[in-house]
């Protein structure tokens, strides 16, 4: 008896795929300059596409349209006549009077919105003065070095080491008598070390770069070094500070104008309409809402603004 054929081998297994790479989604794909465009172009175009930066550019212009031109805002928001009325006291808020009245019976939005002027001047004239300061500082000590840098350096540290808000409050006090002019001195002396340090840093860490060298080979001078090849390269750091700082100074104008040692009356400022509303919060909760709320929207709208640019001009997180 014949055995019957061997059956046919199986065929061979196919090899298995390799494995599709895993595609990190933690993290979104970082953008790149286009070809032929400058990191400035490149930081701008971000800015522009981040629908928060719009959002806070938006809010600040409203701010600073209602600080330079308060009265259209008041005619075209309330009813506000210009007159106070003890009747009126610390009546809440009704179809023709939005924010209500504050304790003069004055329209309270009117003031709300009379008291965005103070702040945002000394805010922003705050950071200029103490932007132009320490860029000059910064630069002369990261540039000169020697003496200089140590004299400097010292002096930093010895302004760094006082409270911002403390600071102001001792100096204030020994001078009841001042105004806007005066506010506005004391907290440029205060708010000058942070900006002067960042500057004196980007100074150091560019003077031996080789287009300074290069310059400095074809008998550029100091001045000129400084002026036309360090500082445009080393400024972008201090102008996010900067930034940054105009929400901090305009909140510690706040604050001392709430403790009684800023502006008096009669000037018209968030902070002293939080200073007024203290005594009445439970009972009028208007009173303290609406100059809280501006307030707080402000300088909101500066710290986000400042941590969008630094983000998009940092060449580490773009």
């Amino acid at each position: 008896m014949t055995g019957s054929p061997p059956a046919p081998a199986p065929p061979p297994a196919p090899a298995p795929a390799p494995p599709a790479p895993v595609r990190d989604l933690s993290l979104p794909p970082k953008r790149r300059p286009g070809r032929g465009e400058s990191p400035s172009a490149g930081a701008w175009r971000d800015l522009r596409s981040r629908p928060l930066v719009l959002a806070c550019t938006g809010v600040l212009l409203l701010m600073a349209l209602m600080a330079a031109l308060p009265e259209p805002f008041v005619a075209l928001l309330t009813d506000d006549n210009g007159r106070c009325e003890l009747a009126d006291s610390r009546v809440g808020p009704s179809l023709h009077h939005p924010f209500g009245f504050d304790l003069q019976g004055c329209d309270y939005l009117g003031q709300v919105v009379r008291g965005s002027r103070p702040s945002l001047v000394i805010g922003l004239a705050v950071t200029a003065g103490a932007l132009l300061l320490s860029v000059v500082l910064g630069l002369l000590a990261g540039f000169l070095g020697g003496w200089v840098d140590t004299l400097l350096s010292g002096l930093t540290d010895v302004f760094f080491g006082l409270p911002f808000v403390l600071g102001a409050t001792v100096v204030l006090v020994a001078f009841p008598d001042h105004g806007l002019g005066a506010m506005t001195l004391v907290l440029v002396a205060l708010g000058w070390t942070t900006m002067t340090r960042v500057m004196r840093a980007q100074v150091i860490g560019l003077k031996d770069a080789d287009y300074v060298h290069a310059a400095r080979s074809t008998g550029a001078g100091p001045l000129r070094l400084m002026t036309r090849h360090l500082l445009p390269n080393a400024i972008t750091p201090v102008i996010v500070v900067a930034m940054l700082n105009v929400g901090n100074v305009i909140s510690g104008e706040a604050t001392l104008d709430f403790l009684g040692v800023g502006l008096q009356y009669p000037a018209v400022s968030w902070g002293l309409q939080l200073n007024a509303a203290q005594a009445y919060v439970l009972d009028f909760p208007h009173l303290l809402a609406f100059p809280a709320l501006f307030l707080s929207a402000t300088v909101l709208s500066f710290i986000l603004l400042g941590d969008a640019v630094r983000d998009a001009y940092d060449p580490k997180l773009r």
